[in-house]
C-alpha cells in the first residue's frame, strides 16, 4: 500500500481562548513525530490549559477518505466509558438511590447470585475501584463474532458466570483490572435507576454537561462522521457492541464532547460534588501501584509530582487517552481510529503542558 501522506487540520475556531502559539507549536511537532511513525492512519488531539482550547486532527480518515479527523469525528472510546460509570455511581448515591458500599447483589435481578469469601461481599465501590476480585473477563465469554467479540454475551450469561464462581481474592483486597466488574457496576446501576445504562450516561450525565455526541447508539448524522477503524494501517476492522457489559467500554464521542467533560472535571460546574467524589482515591497498591478512584486512575506525573487523573480505551480498530491536572487546570485528549495505543503520546503531551 503506498505511503499515506500526512494531513493537518487547521485548528478550528472556538469561543474560548486561544492556547499560547508556543504550546500549540510543541503539541503539533510531537504530534506530527507520532503520525510520522506509521502506526496511526489517523488521530485527533484536544488539549486545555487555563481555560484555553484547541484540538487538532492529524493524518487521515481511511485510505479512501484524505481528510483528517477532526473535533466532531466520533471514534469508540471503549474503557473511557468507565470513568462515566464511575461518575454514574457518585451521582447515584449523592441522590441516595444507591449507596458506595452496598453489595452488588442488592441491585441485580432477582434470583442472581454473586460470589463471596469469608463473608466479605463485592460492593459497588470495590468494582468502580478494580477490587471486587472479580476477574478480567469472564471465562464463558465465548468469541463467537472474533471481529465483535462482546455482542452475543447476555445477561444470562453473565449470570450464569457469577453463580458458581470462586473468588481468588476477597473483595478490597487488590486491585485486578477488570472489564467483569465494570460491566456488572454498569448494570447494576442501571437496574437501580430503572433505566438502560445508556440512557442513564445520556439523563446523569451527557445531557446535563452538553455532551450531544456521547452515545451508545448513533444517530445517521452521528453515523457519518464515525472514524472507520483500522487494526492497522491498510487494515479496516470492525465496530464492537457491549450490550450487557456496556459500563465497561461501550460508549462512542468525540473530541469536543471528551474536552467539555474534562473541563468540568477540572472546573466543577453542575456535577461538582459528583466529580469531586469520583476522583477521591479508593484504593491504593502501594508506592509504585495503581491508585484508584470511582473508575479514574491517579498517577503523579514526573514533571512535576502533581496527580494526573485518566483513562485509556481501546476496542478491536481504536485506541484512546483522557486525563486531567486538577492543579495546573490542564488536559489532554487522543483519539485515533487505529489499534495502536496513543498513551505514550497523551502522557507526552501531559508533561509537556505542565513544565
Amino acid at each position: 500500500m503506498r505511503a499515506l501522506p500526512l494531513l493537518l487540520l487547521a485548528a478550528c475556531a472556538q469561543p474560548a481562548p486561544a492556547l499560547h502559539p508556543d504550546d500549540r507549536e510543541r503539541i503539533d511537532t510531537v504530534a506530527l513525530d507520532e503520525l510520522a511513525r506509521g502506526r496511526h492512519v489517523g488521530f485527533v488531539v484536544g488539549v486545555l490549559k487555563d481555560g484555553a482550547r484547541s484540538v487538532r486532527g492529524y493524518g487521515r480518515l481511511s485510505a479512501e477518505r484524505p481528510d483528517p479527523p477532526d473535533g466532531e469525528t466520533v471514534f469508540e472510546i471503549g474503557s473511557i466509558t468507565k470513568a462515566f460509570t464511575g461518575l454514574l455511581l457518585a451521582r447515584l448515591s449523592l441522590e441516595s438511590r444507591v449507596a458506595l458500599d452496598d453489595p452488588v447483589r442488592r441491585h441485580l435481578p432477582e434470583g442472581w447470585k454473586v460470589p463471596s469469601r469469608e463473608g466479605r461481599e463485592i460492593t459497588l465501590a470495590h468494582l468502580a475501584a478494580h477490587v471486587s476480585g472479580l476477574p478480567r473477563l469472564p471465562s464463558n465469554l465465548v468469541f463467537r463474532d472474533p471481529a465483535n467479540p462482546y455482542a452475543h454475551y447476555t445477561e444470562s450469561d453473565l449470570a450464569a458466570f457469577l453463580a458458581p464462581h470462586v473468588l481468588r481474592r476477597g473483595p478490597g483486597d487488590r486491585y485486578e483490572y477488570s472489564n467483569l466488574g465494570a460491566g456488572l457496576l454498569g448494570l447494576a446501576l442501571a437496574r437501580a435507576a430503572g433505566a438502560t445504562y445508556e440512557d442513564l450516561v445520556l439523563s446523569r450525565i451527557a445531557d446535563p454537561l452538553g455532551l450531544p455526541d456521547t452515545r451508545i447508539a448513533l444517530s445517521p448524522d452521528q453515523v457519518r462522521r464515525l472514524a472507520p477503524p483500522h487494526a492497522a494501517p491498510g487494515k479496516p476492522a470492525s465496530n464492537w457492541d457491549l450490550p450487557t457489559l456496556a459500563g465497561a467500554g461501550a460508549l462512542r464521542s468525540t473530541a469536543n464532547d471528551l474536552l467539555r467533560f474534562l473541563a468540568v472535571n477540572l472546573e466543577g460546574g453542575p456535577l461538582r460534588e459528583a466529580l469531586g467524589l469520583s476522583h477521591e482515591e479508593r484504593f491504593s497498591a502501594g508506592p509504585n501501584g495503581p491508585r484508584i478512584g470511582l473508575g479514574w486512575h491517579l498517577t503523579p506525573l514526573l514533571s512535576n509530582g502533581k496527580t494526573m487523573v485518566w483513562h485509556n480505551g481501546g476496542t478491536g480498530g481504536y485506541r484512546s487517552f483522557a486525563g486531567f491536572v486538577k492543579e495546573t487546570r490542564t488536559a489532554v485528549v487522543v483519539l485515533t481510529n487505529t489499534a495502536a495505543d496513543v498513551d505514550g503520546l497523551a502522557v507526552a503531551l501531559i508533561e509537556l503542558l505542565n513544565r
